[in-house]
């Protein structure tokens, strides 16, 4: 079959509204070198559905896209591989620099090689395109080894000029149509995409002039006839429209919040006001992410400008909080924040205006290029590299009708838009501010853009009520193993519940607590200071419900609980279920509850993610960056690693796309000896390079009996004389430290929807002066799913667990595996095949609702 009737694409995970293969089995006496490598069907799962429709027209942001579905046949077997035989790819970064560029470029430049196609490198960005030489060199394997970790471009990135002008273009022109390069790939900000998309559609014209000129043949201009462009959007800022996440952004949170935690130790031992100024001279996400996930006293943003009468309000709100016993005042400021007018709110005004209206000590940090700098987080490295893999997928699909189109997140799902409608979004966000047009710009920015501000404003600027009439009473618990951002789960519910007029109790030791009465009631100041905190302030306890039934309903009618917020992980879910069959014989358990998943595993049924998940990839990824990092001292040393999750592969999976693991070994995907095997010699192989080492994870239960040992002794044996093997067994540090601005900032939105929802669900249910909920959308799992956070009866998702192994049956991120073969250079085999071209996509007006 020719390669152009079936369209070849070989990562059904890289764009989310593809659907899993489902492989057979081998059988016993099968021996393969890619057994291990291709995604195998979860256990005590006949039939997967994909977590995507493909029905619909989806959106994201306010831009709307059409998926495309999958078809799998065996005659495109091996073909993968040969896709771009024949074909060349440039990449380069261009404009600022944002941690996770190198993973970007380190996945273009593998899958470009796996696919047959040469990669070479733009040193200097748009610079080096025009200048040519040795600024455009060929890359290899080993050439992008050791770069996930670092931050920053290893290529470099400059400011061009000479691009700006026709004759620099036709000077880039040459340089590609010499090195027969039709195929580029640009890893900047919205000005670098845009000279990108200009360079394209002036491409004929260029090559027209160095024919004429004499400077290429007509074979030359014939063979490089069309030029395909693929951005990647890299820029800390997050403010590029039509992506959740740019490259770059959760790396510059990171830094930011790394700072605040310091700082915060300092203020509260002085009393002081701290004012820390953020890059985003047009967008005020790092700034806005930032207060959500330090619990701010005020936040500036461009986006925002705050009311005429702003120095009152600021002044009497940091009074407040110091009246209420706080010992410290925390403004985040973005450096293009404004007034109503236009005027620049500068750090330095509000620290002048703080000493001369109040009097407290108070000191201004400007963060500058330290958020740009250090070692990208987990997120932006498996970020970048999904990013890199569609990248070349959507170049070598590429033909002369096929608009530029940029790569962008939606959720967890990667998706191709056209980029200069993209662009315009973005510059129409811009022009809405110049035009003082303030809530079109916030509307253009997205829906996840405006639910951060939403919550921040509730959290923030509405003062705890004063009446002493009770709306209703909230029981707030932990349950399960802890896990970081559960204590900014319990802030955020708290006050919100307070915010609404509702008295909220705080449940100590989980359901152990509950039956033991274990309860008090929280105040607005009970909870401050607990974002940043890891572990569960309020203790977590596995044990379920079901053999204190009675103590727990009576305990309940004692405290008058009309609802509960269960946050915690598989143990909160099965709680729940239990809770829901104790109803037929409790009625006091007839109340509405929602479990807010929280736990390092990413194992509870209904939710894409979990509270703590991100904290534990991204203390395992570090970990992972020093062991590779003796390793690569040492030389032909080979590391391996057990991680948590129980049967859960999640971290291990992720982890070894984000440290660049060789092999992660998990329950899901089911392995032999032979594959344990096939693994050895592949490292046997690696020695013999550049590379010289190697690093594989095992989650904690992948198998009963191909243990952590066990392997570490087959490796040892195997590798003697080629390489050493060393074990490391993470357990529970894994669980702790301060967990990440993601799960700050996840746990916080979390607690604020759930507290909106449970009293929502309190009024409907009641009855005769009393609470009755009985109905099965009374218990629930708030989870993420897809791009939106949603309410899921528990007894709806019993179908879709495997209670023995404590895992979900079906679980998104088993579409990432291969990305994770492929660009450790295993050989595998993928048939896949799309039939469908992406469709065009329009810009929504501001008036329709997006995400």
């Amino acid at each position: 079959m020719h390669k152009e009737e079936f369209r070849l694409k070989f990562f059904m995970c890289v764009i989310q509204s593809r659907q899993l293969v489902r492989t057979p089995q081998r059988t016993a006496g099968e021996a393969s070198t890619s057994s291990m490598l291709i995604p195998k069907p979860p256990r005590k799962t006949d039939d997967l559905k994909s977590l995507d429709t493909m029905d619909n027209p989806d959106t994201v942001g306010d831009i709307p896209i059409m998926k495309t579905e999958w078809i799998m046949t065996h005659e495109e077997h091996h073909a993968a591989k040969t896709l771009g035989i024949g074909k060349a790819i440039a990449v380069l970064t261009s404009g600022g620099d944002a941690q996770g560029m190198n993973a970007a470029v380190r996945a273009v430049v593998r899958v470009g090689i796996f696919t047959g196609a040469r990669v070479f490198f733009v040193h200097e960005g748009y610079q080096g395109l025009v200048d040519g030489g040795d600024h455009i060199r060929e890359a290899t394997w080993e050439s992008v080894s050791m770069m996930l970790q670092l931050g920053g471009t290893v290529i470099g990135s400059a400011r061009c000029k000479d691009f700006r002008d026709r004759e620099g273009r036709l000077r880039a022109a040459y340089n590609l149509v010499k090195r027969g390069i039709t195929n580029l790939c640009v890893i900047g900000g919205d000005g670098s995409l845009t000279g990108a998309d200009t360079f394209r559609s002036e491409w004929s014209d260029l090559l027209s002039d160095l024919q004429k000129a004499g400077k290429i043949t007509g074979e030359e201009a014939t063979k490089s006839s069309f030029l395909n462009i693929v951005g990647l959007v890299g820029s800390i800022d997050n403010d590029f429209c039509g992506t959740d996440m740019t490259i770059g952004t959760d790396s510059a949170l990171h830094r930011i919040i790394e700072i605040v935690d310091a700082i915060t130790t300092t203020a509260q031992s002085h009393q002081r006001t701290f004012v820390l100024e953020v890059m985003g001279r047009h967008c005020g996400y790092l700034a806005l992410v930032t207060s959500l996930s330090c619990g701010a006293d005020w936040v500036f943003i461009p986006e925002c400008p705050p009311d005429d009468d702003w120095e009152e309000h600021l002044c009497r709100r940091l009074s407040e909080t110091r009246t209420r016993g706080s010992r410290l005042n925390i403004i985040i400021v973005a450096e293009g924040a404004i007034d109503k007018h236009g005027k620049p709110i500068t750090s330095e005004n509000i620290k002048n205006l703080v000493v001369k209206r109040l009097g407290y000590d108070t000191r201004v940090t400007v963060l500058g290029h330290v958020q740009r700098g250090g070692t990208p987080s987990a997120f932006d490295r498996i970020l970048g590299s999904r990013m890199g893999v569609e990248a070349v997928m959507a170049l070598l699909e590429g033909t002369p009708d096929t608009p530029a189109c940029v790569v962008s997140l939606s959720g967890n799902q990667a998706v191709r838009l056209p980029l200069m409608e993209c662009v315009q979004v973005t510059k129409d966000v811009t022009k809405a501010m110049e035009e003082k047009k303030f809530d079109e710009a916030m509307k253009l920015r997205g829906r996840s853009f405006m639910n951060n501000w939403e919550v921040y404003k509730l959290l923030a600027h509405v003062r705890p009520p004063v009446s002493k009439t009770v709306s209703h009473t909230v029981a707030v618990m932990n349950v399960g193993a802890p896990a970081a951002g559960m204590n900014a789960a319990v802030r955020s519910t708290v006050r919100i519940g307070l915010i609404q007029g509702n008295r909220v109790l705080v449940v100590h030791d989980g359901f152990e607590g509950l039956a033991k009465g274990q309860i008090e009631e929280a105040g607005w100041s009970y909870v401050g200071g607990w974002t940043g905190q890891g572990g569960s302030k309020l203790g977590t306890k596995r044990t379920l419900p079901k053999k204190s039934f009675e103590q727990i309903s009576a305990n309940i009618t004692k405290f008058n609980i009309q609802g509960l917020v269960i946050i915690g992980g598989f143990e909160a879910y099965t709680g729940g279920l239990e809770l829901m069959e104790g109803r037929k014989q409790f009625d006091e358990l007839c109340i509405p509850f929602v479990v807010i998943p929280a736990t390092v595993s990413n194992n509870v049924p209904g939710s894409d993610f979990s509270v703590g998940a991100d904290t534990a990839l991204n203390t395992i990824c570090t970990t992972c960056d020093r062991i590779k990092q003796s390793a690569a001292g040492t030389k032909r040393r080979v590391f391996i690693i057990e991680t948590m999750g129980g049967y859960c592969g999640y971290l291990a999976t992720m982890a070894g796309l984000a440290a660049g693991a060789d092999a992660a070994y998990i329950f899901e995907e089911p392995f032999t000896i032979r594959d344990l095997q096939a693994n050895v010699e592949h490292l046997v192989q690696k020695m013999k390079t550049t590379v010289k080492r190697g690093l594989v994870l095992r989650n904690e239960k992948c198998n009963e009996n191909y243990t952590t040992d066990f392997i570490f002794n087959l490796y040892s044996e195997e590798g003697k004389g080629i390489f050493d093997s060393r074990k490391n067994v993470l357990g529970h540090m894994q669980q702790g430290g301060s967990p990440t601005p993601f799960d700050r900032n996840f746990a916080t939105k979390m607690g604020a929807k759930a507290m909106n929802w449970m009293s929502g669900k309190i009024k409907e249910s009641y009855r005769n002066g009393r609470i009755f909920a009985n109905s099965p959308d009374s218990g629930c799992v708030l989870g993420m799913r897809k791009r939106a956070l949603v309410f899921q009866p528990v007894t709806e998702l019993k179908d879709q667990t495997d209670f023995e192994h404590r895992i979900p049956k079906e679980q998104w991120w088993l579409k990432l595996r291969p990305i994770l073969k492929i660009l450790a250079k295993y050989e595998i085999d993928l048939d896949t095949s799309e039939h469908a071209h992406l469709e065009h996509i329009t810009r929504k007006r501001s008036g329709e609702a997006g995400v």
